[in-house]
């Protein structure tokens, strides 16, 4: 019996890894801030609509402005249960309703007012499906004691829209014709929906139920967000490793003036980047069913400080590239550690609301950090981007003083452990709440 039970254990953590690893490649294909998205519309907007420098910032800032607030969209989610069918609601009803907005704006013929309305309801509605996707994973990762796993498994497959979009970022823009490329979308995002038919029971059996998945009233939630310790050190943990003022435009800027590189090698450095990340998250994977997350904070934070050191003392094009591996898997370890802490944190019932602030912080510290480093680039010409490496390094560090701030029995566990006093203090937590 005890051999059939582990069997039956081991057949379900496959099947809501499977299930996760599918909906995480779709979601990251299908968003309307993907690459595919992205590329068509920068080239759309400069080259056929000669748009501006100007109005090309002003569209991204106002079509981002749903990432910033990426929170709202949490809070809807965990107390608005659409058709009755909690994630899988949002998945049905705003997956299409994205696809539908996409269509639209091919048969609009691109103009600008159109792209910037139609990619803003695009942006608004896939942020609802954004918000199942999170609040469902961190659920299940809190329920099955397996966020270490599953944040692993998000890093992985995430990876790979990523690292596609920086190698064919030239080659879409090429050969894909933009109406393909929003079509393409569409057609994924209904996918999406397709997806939410499919309801493994290894995911969904009593996910609800558990005393994880309870909430109360909007007052209520936002009170227990406010009061729920263990949230302001996820969050602040978050801002700081996304805060990195050379790691992107002084990046940019240092490879084409200084090095005098094409446009292309940055592309190629950050598909390299993030390709680098790929190993040390499948080793996260493997380490956090034997190490508990408090070492893997400590581990991943010491070795990813000095990440971007070694970009200080390159002087050719080539060398950067060389360096963008080495880099990337300095990163790996850490940014795994960080999710996996994000979604043991969430309040009972608020998982959407953390995770999505989590993704709001993440968007607002990384154009806060690029826009800081841009101004230290431009403020010395011969040591500009040594002093951004300088300012990124001493941010990262900043994180070695925040990691003992996070409640320590929430980080002293293995993946599969139940923390120390869990049970006994989780209706403590949500003794107010109520199953929505």
């Amino acid at each position: 019996m005890l051999a059939a039970s582990d069997r039956d254990g081991s057949e379900g953590r496959d099947r809501t890894l499977l299930y996760f690893g599918w909906l995480t490649l779709f979601v990251y294909l299908a968003t309307p801030a993907g690459a595919l998205v992205d590329i068509q519309t920068s080239y759309l907007l400069k080259n056929q609509l000669h748009a501006t420098a100007t109005q090309i910032s002003t569209f991204r800032l106002v079509t981002g402005i749903p990432v910033y607030v990426a929170f709202v969209f949490g809070l809807v989610r965990d107390q608005w249960s659409p058709l009755g069918l909690r994630d899988r609601g949002y998945f049905l009803i705003f997956a299409p309703v994205t696809a539908v907005a996409c269509i639209w704006m091919v048969h609009l013929r691109f103009s600008y007012a159109g792209l910037l309305t139609g990619t803003l309801v695009a942006m608004l509605s896939f942020r609802f499906v954004a918000a199942a996707y999170q609040g469902l994973i961190a659920l299940v990762g809190q329920e099955k004691l397996m966020s270490g796993r599953l944040s692993a498994l998000w890093n992985v497959v995430g990876s790979v829209p990523v690292v596609a979009g920086a190698f064919a970022s030239g080659y879409v823009s090429d050969h894909l014709p933009p109406q393909e490329a929003f079509f393409l979308v569409a057609m994924i995002n209904l996918l999406i929906a397709a997806l939410a038919i499919w309801k493994p029971a290894s995911v969904f059996r009593r996910v609800y139920e558990a005393p994880q998945a309870r909430a109360t009233d909007f007052v209520g939630n936002v009170r227990r967000l406010l009061r729920h310790r263990a949230v302001y050190p996820a969050v602040l943990i978050c801002f700081l490793w996304n805060f990195a003022p050379g790691a992107a435009t002084p990046l940019q800027f240092y490879l084409a003036n200084e090095l005098h590189a094409s446009d292309s090698i940055y592309s190629y450095y950050n598909g390299i980047f993030a390709a680098a990340f790929v190993p040390t998250f499948l080793l996260y994977g493997y380490l956090c069913k034997r190490v508990a997350l408090n070492k893997l904070l400590w581990w991943g934070t010491i070795v990813a400080v000095p990440q971007m050191i070694p970009l200080a003392f390159i002087r050719s094009a080539d060398l950067a590239l060389v360096l963008a591996a080495p880099i990337g898997l300095m990163g790996g370890i850490a940014t795994a550690a960080y999710l996996d802490l994000a979604m043991r944190s969430c309040p009972p019932g608020l998982q959407g609301t953390l995770m999505m602030l989590v993704d709001g912080v993440l968007a607002l510290s990384g154009r806060a950090g690029d826009l800081l480093g841009s101004w230290i680039y431009n403020s010395d010409a011969a040591h500009g981007f040594a002093y951004c490496v300088i300012a990124t390094t001493a941010v990262y560090a900043l994180i070695l003083a925040v990691i003992p701030l996070t409640p320590k029995a929430l980080i002293a566990t293995r993946d599969g452990e139940q923390a120390a006093g869990a049970e006994a203090g989780l209706p403590n937590e949500s003794r107010e709440a109520k199953p929505t």
